[in-house]
């Protein structure tokens, strides 16, 4: 941590203010928070997998004994942004039996007979689960947006709709972490060429991110406007400069370890009789 930052969380540090959002001046190659550079971060990452994990742990074995609570980890950006380098590089860190992923592509034919919440709600986090939602159903004021896959009256209800949804999961004992990776174009641009430059990494790349990289200033416009309204109390949105990866995964794990320190599971207690059972083990 910087020395101006070494007693404030990164919850605190990268919290998006309150107020009207313009991309263009929120940096996308810094490391708010911490002062070192990508070894010193891989580092200072690699500490953190203990806590991270056993804090994990501690949420999964509250949940499967009459816990309430999970976290919701969303993440958001524009393609390359890492989200994937994220759920290697920080969700990795933790056991995989307490963690449900989902990846949210074009809605299916099913889907699109429900409201744009439904395919959501199916894939929210039991008590106990770390979920992780890789794009969102912030898609539907996204790529919705851009592409005019809806009215315009239909997508700015949305926003409305999103924030009772986040007040709601909250409510119900859902942690919501949204962090919106912030890339910048000259980076997508590079990763985009690193995939073209390497037959190993050909598997990654997609027509379709040069199409979407066209809208790139729609794009920039649409996440303003979606980050700013739904930028409330109950779920907070977070900024995370994603132009050094390294720092990105740091990041999200500091911001992990942040919200569930806060929430504190505690390892259940035995609802049996330890002694007794030692004793009829030793018996054996």
């Amino acid at each position: 941590m910087s020395g101006d930052d070494v007693n404030k969380r990164l919850a605190d540090v990268l919290a998006l203010p309150p107020g009207p959002v313009d991309l263009a001046k929120l940096p996308t190659d810094t490391t708010p928070g911490f002062d070192g550079g990508k070894r010193a971060g891989k580092r200072a990452l690699a500490e953190l997998a203990p806590t991270v994990s056993e804090l994990q742990e501690r949420l999964f074995a509250e949940g499967h004994t009459g816990g309430t609570r999970s976290l919701l980890l969303v993440l958001q950006g524009m393609d390359t942004s890492g989200k994937g380098g994220t759920l290697r590089h920080s969700v990795g860190l933790v056991d995989p039996q307490g963690v449900r992923i989902t990846s949210f592509k074009a809605p299916t034919r099913q889907e699109l007979r429900h409201d744009f919440l439904w395919r959501i709600r199916q894939a929210l986090p039991e008590p106990g689960y770390l979920g992780i939602f890789d794009r969102s159903h912030y898609e539907d004021v996204l790529v919705a947006r851009v592409h005019k896959l809806v009215p315009p009256e239909t997508w700015m209800t949305r926003y409305d709709v999103i924030n009772e949804f986040e007040r709601e999961l909250t409510g119900n004992g859902v942690t919501v972490v949204k962090c919106f990776l912030h890339l910048s174009k000259k980076e997508q641009k590079k990763r985009l060429t690193a995939r073209l430059e390497d037959p190993t990494k050909y598997w990654k790349y997609n027509p379709g991110d040069v199409d979407e990289r066209a809208c790139w200033e729609d794009y920039q416009v649409a996440y303003a406007a979606a980050l700013e309204r739904t930028n409330t109390d109950a779920a907070p949105w977070y900024v995370v400069p994603a132009d050094r990866k390294w720092y990105r995964n740091l990041a999200i794990t500091k911001l992990l370890v942040e919200r569930l320190s806060e929430l504190d599971p505690q390892w259940p207690a035995a609802n049996f009789d330890v002694d007794g059972e030692l004793a009829r083990l030793n018996r054996t």
